[in-house]
């Protein structure tokens, strides 16, 4: 049994630009060398957020310069650097996908958003995800110094059928870097992360996109912010304000497994599934 799991959850205001949101990441990298932890989260679009509506989103693949200096982070601190998604190139398709960086070098397409956000919410602009993007077919598991961990993105949130999937295999928490409209994060952000640590008997990491997010194509749009680090019984440890400062914007915890071994051992879930 390994022992606690450092964590970072960081929130960003990013932007149509890469090059703007790598300085942002590279930022808040700066601010965690002193302590580095085991794991850091950031959101969904982390490296590009598209934030006019049908524009067209520049896709990118694993060999990007971008992808090799965070890398070069990663392996110099010995932390796991989890980018929640990126518009990442891939057999000829484009995808909303996690990339994973490792103390050991590696750089990994970790997971593709499995449900496209494709809405049409009330004071909202309209979203077609789809648009751009390829449906993810399948859930996926990182390992970080022993702790098992399910992956989703922001949309999958809403789809208990995956995370009942990973509370099968007994994951130790679940990832779900995210950029929530600022409508649907007022009524469901918070209470359906709990329901998922809740029903999950696991932690909750949570990094999101948070604050006015003004275009360097021109245009502006807002999401909800509020990251989180959610326990096991579903009590929340930490949460970004809204509105945040740039010293506001990482969350630090330590997971524990007793916290994951006590909740689960009072109610057995597990025993009583049918």
């Amino acid at each position: 049994m390994s022992g606690g799991l450092a964590v970072a959850v960081c929130q960003l205001t990013s932007v149509d630009d890469y090059q703007a949101n790598l300085k942002q990441i590279k930022g808040v990298l700066a601010g965690l060398e002193s302590a580095p932890p085991d794991l850091i989260c950031f959101p969904e679009n982390s490296l590009y957020l598209r934030v006019r509506e049908g524009t067209p989103v520049p896709g990118i693949d694993l060999e990007s310069a971008v992808f090799t200096e965070l890398s070069s982070w990663a392996r110099k601190y010995g932390s796991v650097v989890h980018l929640g998604s990126v518009p990442l190139l891939r057999d000829g398709k484009m995808y909303n996908s996690s990339v994973t960086l490792t103390p050991d070098g590696g750089i990994r397409d970790s997971y593709q958003k499995i449900h496209l956000f494709d809405v049409d919410v009330e004071g909202e602009k309209r979203v077609r995800e789809s648009d751009v993007f390829t449906h993810g077919t399948q859930p996926s598991l990182l390992e970080v110094k022993g702790w098992k961990l399910g992956a989703t993105i922001c949309y999958d949130l809403r789809f208990s059928e995956l995370f009942l999937h990973y509370a099968k295999l007994r994951v130790d928490a679940i990832l779900i870097p995210s950029a929530f409209l600022v409508a649907t994060g007022k009524a469901h952000w918070e209470i359906l992360a709990r329901a998922r640590a809740i029903e999950s008997q696991a932690y909750v990491l949570a990094a999101a996109q948070g604050g006015v997010h003004r275009g360097i194509q021109g245009g502006e749009r807002s999401t909800y912010g509020h990251s989180l680090i959610i326990d096991p019984w579903g009590e929340v440890l930490a949460a970004c304000p809204e509105p945040f400062s740039p010293d506001q914007r990482v969350l630090r915890a330590t997971l524990s497994r007793e916290r994951i071994d006590k909740g689960r051992a009072q109610i057995p879930m597990r025993n009583h599934r049918r």
